[in-house]
């Protein structure tokens, strides 16, 4: 178990998210960096559906009300447990009373603490994942409290259960270096793949000249629920009503006054905007590790490079269980 000594505020429990229940007007909700979970739960050895604790905004720390295995994945938030800095991307072990402090974002915007056998909080349709507009899920449908008191899954993985002095610690390399896009981590822009959507040609040549060759840049206004860009204003050829029709994770809308909309996890399942774009599907994790005020840059995508994006990721997922399996066995 663990408790929530303080919080900036909207940390939640997030798993993959809810699936198939779009149709009933329910949102996906889950892990804004589905990438950074999946790496907490492989270095833990948990399952893939495995709950974590997504940590938007800092500090924010925790007790350990028992020995425990736990991993910190995606942004580099300056981690100590009690006065020891320790890495991202990296499994620890924590005594029964220590306590771990994630202080400021020094790269990326979202931090995920992982426990050894899962955030256990009830399955609410087929996820442990927090809708907070919803208020469903999660820890009683709400962000995380200073005073919560959390509970760990079962352990499926011998080592996470070993004394202090024996437990396996490794790390491994985080996304941003093994699937580089572009001059990312020199140049502080983020850049993320698009794909064409369905009233991409209803703008103007000028229009989407500047959607693909000038900076976005992510507006205070932005949230789990989409990002607000600011630039160039995007014109349509002619004015576009539309009914309102389903949208997912990663759709690019674009309101009246021209400044496109990247819907994400929280997102209602539908609207009326036009979709100029959407960003693929490998690359959202490369939205969530995005601050507001970070210069976006949307690079073209065809259906084939979003296929061999998502299997690239897969690949690294892949061997890091390999290798984190290998390792664990070499230990035993």
């Amino acid at each position: 178990m663990i408790e929530i000594l303080s919080t900036s505020g909207l940390a939640s429990v997030q798993d993959i998210g809810r699936k198939n229940y779009l149709r009933y007007g329910v949102g996906t909700a889950g892990a804004m960096d589905q990438l950074a979970l999946a790496v907490g739960n492989i270095l833990l050895g948990n399952s893939e559906d495995a709950a974590a604790i997504e940590v938007p905004m800092f500090p924010f720390k925790v007790r350990f009300l028992e020995d425990m295995c736990f991993s910190l994945t995606g942004a580099d938030a300056g981690a100590e447990l009690d006065d020891k800095d320790i890495p991202p991307y990296w499994v620890h072990h924590a005594k029964k009373g220590q306590e771990l402090s994630l202080k400021t974002a020094h790269h990326g915007a979202r931090a995920y603490l992982g426990l050894a056998g899962g955030v256990d909080v009830p399955v609410v349709l087929g996820s442990r994942s927090t809708q907070l507009r919803g208020e469903f899920g999660g820890h009683h449908g709400r962000a995380l409290r200073q005073g919560d008191i959390l509970s760990a899954g079962t352990v499926t993985e011998p080592g996470c259960a070993r004394p202090e002095s024996d437990a396996l610690e490794l790390g491994v390399e985080p996304p941003p270096y093994a699937l580089p896009l572009g001059d990312e981590v020199q140049s502080g822009q983020t850049f993320v793949r698009v794909m064409p959507a369905a009233e991409y040609d209803c703008y103007e040549e000028d229009s989407l000249n500047a959607f693909w060759t000038t900076d976005w840049k992510i507006t205070a206004q932005s949230d789990r629920y989409g990002y607000r860009l600011a630039g160039t204003a995007l014109k349509p050829k002619q004015t576009l009503e539309l009914r309102s029709h389903g949208i997912v994770p990663g759709v690019i809308q674009v309101p009246h006054n021209g400044q496109p909309i990247i819907q994400l996890r929280d997102a209602q399942p539908s609207g009326g905007y036009p979709k100029i774009g959407t960003v693929i599907e490998a690359d959202l994790w490369r939205l969530a590790q995005a601050l507001p005020g970070t210069r976006l840059r949307f690079v073209p995508a065809s259906y084939d490079d979003a296929r061999l994006a998502l299997h690239a990721v897969r690949d690294y997922l892949g061997k890091l269980r390999q290798l984190v399996a290998l390792y664990r066995l070499s230990q035993s």
